[in-house]
């Protein structure tokens, strides 16, 4: 094999493979074993016909003599097994044996995750050749990849391609399925798993594990204190290090050849001593997947063991695109519909929840009796997944109008200060009357100070809209005042902007309590916080003031309507450049 195809872009096939090689030999080894079998049983039958005493069929005449034996040796046989099976199934591994053909998923599947994937083969390649990598190059095939990252990531579709593509058993497990109620059963369990791992690998040239929410049975050992020294999660962690180096160990069957080798070197001079048997390190490679990689147990991550750890994040917006693309070749949609658009309002999404959402966008268009999606059901999806089904809208008419004005400052101020609305609407929604979607126009990762002063604009915009309409504001107000104090003690305790580069976050062990707590508590910052709440507050009311008439346009519409899209907004507001003297432009 040509080593540098090891870096390939792709998983080897075919003759670069190693484990290929291993599994024909062990078919070999297999057929061999059995013709010898076959073969004496075979002899051992001719010998009995030819001596005139051939095998026939029926009851041993020692039970067809005493019929009463045969009933005792029933019941006690019946008795063994029903107090060995309960036994030995407690510490049988709980794991499901999938082959590539059950999994259904390559790694053409995955997508949105280049640099994952790109992970993922150099891991393949290594377990795959990793007999050249070992003897040509001297290097040690990865035992172990750790999966982290946050749920709905992809982790365990990865896995499941990853086992495709190798083509070997894939014995999956979650880490919950080891615990037992029984004493001593979970280290049992465990080594079950791994002892199957090592024979599929035999057998077959290889095998990938995949033990899924890996902290439930390998999280620190300190957590559980003095109290954990025995089969809690000090015991298990103890058996997993010990099993995951267990791999190098010799089968049952050599170390029984290895015992008898032993026996007849006691009787032959050292100079005639026969060799030993040479353990083979079992194909194996483990992955685990979890969301808590900080909880776990350090001797777990070292070489040797996890040898990689690989980091799921959430999908940037071009990862994003790919993901929703791939799900809506799948589903039936209108021609308006694009993973462009729906990559523009999932920014945090995992990919199971965009292919959630698109799920949910389906379920609206059947709703109004249509069988495939368009953009404005991704939008209503978006809102139902996030906030729950739309209510109807507040039935007093004083009301409805307060509700309106109130969405519409928000909406009005966002675009102004340069956000991308999606949807406007004053249908309740859970406990919120009405709302104002919007997101950044193009996305970011990198937020100023400046811009966080905006956001403060918007989410008090509102209550400078009943002011300016009503003459004060309303307790709908309240939800809007909670976030914009979270976000202002954010600016004065953590980002450094109101005068200050002392950050409360570093507190976190000293003080109890939460940021906005840290800062209220503290007189300089509290006044700071004030500070730049009022200021928002004030700058949203001026902006507001020299649009009055773009304000009641836009609140009649939603009175109207009931609900906006972005697109609906900026037409209501007739994207007007802002009046002459206003004080904040976008």
């Amino acid at each position: 094999m040509d080593v540098g195809r090891l870096g390939a872009q792709h998983v080897l096939r075919g003759r670069d493979v190693d484990a290929n090689a291993m599994r024909e030999r062990a078919r070999q080894r297999r057929l061999l074993r059995l013709c010898i079998g076959l073969g004496l049983l075979a002899t051992w039958l001719w010998f009995r016909a030819l001596s005139g005493d051939p095998v026939g069929w029926g009851v041993p005449h020692l039970f067809a003599d005493r019929p009463d034996l045969l009933v005792s040796f029933g019941l006690t046989a019946l008795l063994g097994l029903i107090i060995a099976v309960p036994l030995l199934a407690a510490g049988r591994s709980p794991h499901v044996l999938l082959r590539p053909a059950d999994t259904g998923v390559r790694l053409a599947d995955v997508v949105g995750a280049e640099a994952t994937k790109r992970e993922a083969i150099d891991s393949l390649n290594l377990f795959l050749a990793h007999k050249t990598f070992s003897d040509e190059m001297g290097g040690q095939p990865r035992r172990g990849v750790l999966f982290e990252g946050p749920p709905g990531t992809g982790k365990t579709h990865l896995a499941k391609a990853m086992s495709g593509e190798a083509g070997v058993p894939f014995l999956f497990v979650s880490a919950s399925a080891f615990q037992s109620m029984y004493y001593g059963q979970t280290n049992r369990k465990i080594r079950s798993y791994f002892k199957a791992l090592r024979k599929a690998a035999a057998r077959e040239g290889g095998a990938i594990g995949f033990i899924e929410e890996f902290d439930a049975i390998g999280a620190a050992r300190s957590s559980m204190g003095s109290g954990g020294t025995r089969e809690g999660v000090t015991g298990v962690v103890n058996e997993l290090l010990v099993q995951m180096q267990s791999f190098d160990l010799p089968s049952g069957s050599r170390r029984f050849v290895a015992r008898l080798v032993d026996v007849v070197n006691l009787a032959l001079p050292p100079e005639h001593h026969l060799p030993r048997p040479v353990a083979r390190p079992a194909n194996v490679l483990l992955v685990a997947a979890t969301n808590r990689a900080a909880d776990l147990d350090p001797a777990l991550l070292r070489p040797g063991r996890f040898d990689r750890l690989v980091h799921f994040g959430l999908p940037a917006r071009a990862s994003r695109a790919a993901i929703a693309d791939h799900y809506l070749a799948r589903k039936r949609h209108g021609a308006d519909l694009s993973g462009e658009l729906v990559a523009g309002v999932t920014a945090g999404y995992s990919p199971a929840a965009i292919e959630r959402l698109l799920d949910e966008a389906l379920v609206c268009a059947l709703r109004q009796d249509r069988h495939e999606m368009v953009w404005t059901d991704v939008l209503e999806a978006k809102l139902v997944t996030e906030l729950g089904l739309a209510g109807d809208a507040v039935a007093l008419p004083d009301e409805r109008r307060r509700i309106a004005v109130h969405e519409a400052g928000h909406a009005l101020i966002a675009e102004r200060v340069g956000r991308h609305v999606t949807i406007a609407s004053i249908l309740q929604r859970s406990e919120a009357l009405g709302l104002v979607a919007h997101t950044d126009r193009e996305e970011r990762n990198l937020h100023t100070p400046t811009e966080a002063r905006a956001a403060l604009r918007i989410m008090l915009a509102g209550r400078a809209a009943e002011e300016l309409e009503f003459g004060e504001a309303s307790s709908g107000v309240a939800a809007d005042l909670e976030a914009a104090t979270g976000l202002a003690a954010r600016l004065v305790g953590s980002l450094g902007a109101a005068g200050s580069l002392v950050s409360f976050d570093a507190a976190a062990m000293a003080v109890a309590g939460n940021l906005v707590a840290k800062v209220l508590a503290d007189e300089p910052a509290r006044a700071a916080l004030e500070a730049a709440l009022n200021a928002a507050a004030a700058e949203a009311q001026a902006m507001l003031a020299t649009e009055p008439g773009t304000l009641r346009a836009l609140a009649d519409a939603l009175v109207q309507r009931d609900e906006l899209t972005g697109d609906e907004v900026r037409a209501v507001i007739g994207r007007a450049p802002v009046p002459e003297g206003a004080p904040f432009p976008p």
